[in-house]
Formats: structure tokens, C-alpha cells, sequence
């Protein structure tokens, strides 16, 4: 049996799939890589996909999941919406990386009222609360891109997942770790998430194997808060879920694209369903409910 393995043609997607392909293979699995443009790679707005911005980065891949033309999806599991398709599940996490945000500097240190470039309003949000007098503009492109417009001066400095550039074996020369008191990061960041059809048997049984129960248990908490506070690209949520033996820790914030308002909580609980429960309720008595309802008014 040969899996094809469906992926986005970013060099970062392509890295992941190689990742898996070589971990199906100390298995004795054999796999080949497919890879695809997905409708976020195109450019199409976030009303073309279901599931909104989220659904842009997956909706080709999907599809060919659902119609047999690949086996396996492997997703950057923050960029999954906060539900699976139906007849599709998360066969497989993988053993989850460092899930923290890095700023990309351009020089040695970010200077008095720095241009720090980002897409997520998560990011952007944060930033601005964390650093007074910035200024958060607008950088989209793969990694390999967004590195490029900081060393030619175009930002700054740029935030991005420390999961992407150790996958692609990138150290820029000028970085730092944003810790947790900073930057809450995506739910979902630094795990992979491997999808596939619920009746495929041959295929679940392969991936089983590459599945790590702690990373997963951290991905199932986090998308179920997710998908009770609605959360979305389009949405400033953070959430990191951690897990040792039964207990399974959360911090998760919901922030104001301003920064000027912010609801973060730490919750513990015995299940992922029970932490993000727990974590969903504290979140509405520190006022999430109306950072929400006003950026809707906004909307």
C-alpha cells in the first residue's frame, strides 16, 4: 500500500508532508506527496470557503480527500476549522514543536516606534498591547517571503510561528521568543493535524501509529474552545493547552484589535471537553462575550 499524501505547495506545507512521509516510512509505510493550491494560496476572499479565512488554506485538499484522490491531508492544525468535515477525522497529531511566536528583527534590537509587520489580528492585537508606539502593518506571503521584506527594510520586524522556521531549518540573525505574558499563540500552533476518511480503514490503521495522545489531547481542547467562543482567523483568540498525565492545563485569550481590552484566564480540568468548558466560562466573566459582540457591531 502506497498513501498519497494531499499538501499545500508552500515550501513549509512541503516540509511537513516530508515529515510525515518519513515517519510513515520508519513504519514501513510507503508514501508519495501530492501537492495542491488551496483557494487561500489563490488569493480568493474568506466568503469563497465555508469555514471562512480558516477554510482557505484546506478547502482543496479536503476535497480531494473527500472524492479518494488522496489518502491522507496533512494540515497545519491551525489552520483547520474548529470542526472536521463530515466523513473525515483527525486520524493522526503527531508529536507537537515549540508552539511560541518569534519576532524576526531586522536589526539587533526593534527601534522607537517600530513597523512590525503581520496578517493575524491575533498577532496584531497583542502586539500593540504589549508594545506602546508600534505600529502593526499589514505582511502577508509565505515564510520565506515575509523574511525577505524584513531584511529589505519594508517592516521592521515580523511575527511568526518558531514551529514554521525550525520546520524549514530557517535561524534568522536577529530573533526573540515571545513568551506567554506577550503572546498567547493559535490554537493549533506548532501541531500537525492528519486527516482522513472516516471508513478508510488500511489508511487509520497506518496513521494510528504516528498519533502522540498528549499532543493530541492539547489539539481536541483547543479546537473545542474554539468552536465555543466561534473562534477564527478572523477572530483575536489565543489558546495553548498543555497536558501531564490526567491534567490538562489551558491559557487562552481574547483580546480587542486595539489591544486596549483584553480577557485571559488559566483553567485546569481532567479532559479536553472539561479545560476548554472551563476555560469558555472564564473567559465570559473577564468580558469576552462583549469584546466579541462589539467587534461584530463593528463587522
Amino acid at each position: 500500500m502506497t498513501l498519497r499524501i494531499g499538501t499545500r505547495r508552500s515550501p513549509l506545507a512541503l516540509a511537513q508532508a516530508e515529515e510525515v512521509r518519513r515517519r510513515l516510512l520508519e513504519q514501513g509505510v510507503d508514501s508519495e506527496i501530492v501537492p495542491m493550491t488551496t483557494s487561500g494560496d489563490e488569493g480568493a476572499p474568506s466568503g469563497d470557503a465555508p469555514a471562512g479565512l480558516k477554510g482557505l488554506f484546506v478547502d482543496t485538499i479536503l476535497e480531494a480527500l473527500e472524492r479518494d484522490e488522496i489518502d491522507v491531508a496533512v494540515h497545519s492544525a491551525k489552520d483547520l476549522p474548529a470542526e472536521d468535515d463530515e466523513g473525515l477525522v483527525i486520524a493522526a497529531v503527531p508529536p507537537r514543536v515549540n508552539p511560541a511566536d518569534v519576532l524576526v528583527l531586522r536589526d539587533a534590537s526593534l527601534p522607537p516606534g517600530a513597523v512590525i509587520g503581520t496578517s493575524s489580528i491575533r498577532r496584531r492585537a497583542q502586539l500593540l498591547r504589549a508594545f506602546p508606539g508600534v505600529t502593526v502593518s499589514d505582511l502577508r506571503g509565505n515564510v520565506d517571503t515575509r523574511l525577505r521584506k524584513v531584511s529589505e527594510g519594508v517592516v521592521d520586524a515580523a511575527v511568526l510561528a518558531l514551529a514554521g522556521l525550525a520546520r524549514l531549518g530557517v535561524t534568522p540573525p536577529h530573533s526573540a521568543p515571545l513568551g506567554l505574558d506577550v503572546m498567547v499563540p493559535a490554537p493549533g500552533q506548532g501541531a500537525l493535524a492528519l486527516q482522513a476518511r472516516g471508513d478508510d480503514m488500511p489508511t487509520l490503521t497506518a496513521l494510528t501509529r504516528l498519533d502522540h495522545p498528549e499532543s493530541r489531547a492539547a489539539l481536541e481542547a483547543e479546537r473545542s474552545l474554539m468552536w465555543r467562543i466561534g473562534g477564527s482567523c478572523a477572530l483575536p483568540l489565543g489558546a495553548l493547552a498543555t497536558v501531564e498525565g490526567a491534567r490538562i492545563d489551558m491559557l487562552a485569550v481574547v483580546i480587542s484589535p486595539d489591544g486596549s481590552r483584553v480577557a485571559k484566564v488559566e483553567v485546569v480540568s481532567d479532559s479536553p471537553d472539561g479545560v476548554a468548558a472551563l476555560a469558555t466560562k472564564a473567559l465570559i466573566a473577564e468580558g469576552a462575550e462583549d469584546i466579541l459582540e462589539a467587534l461584530e457591531d463593528e463587522g
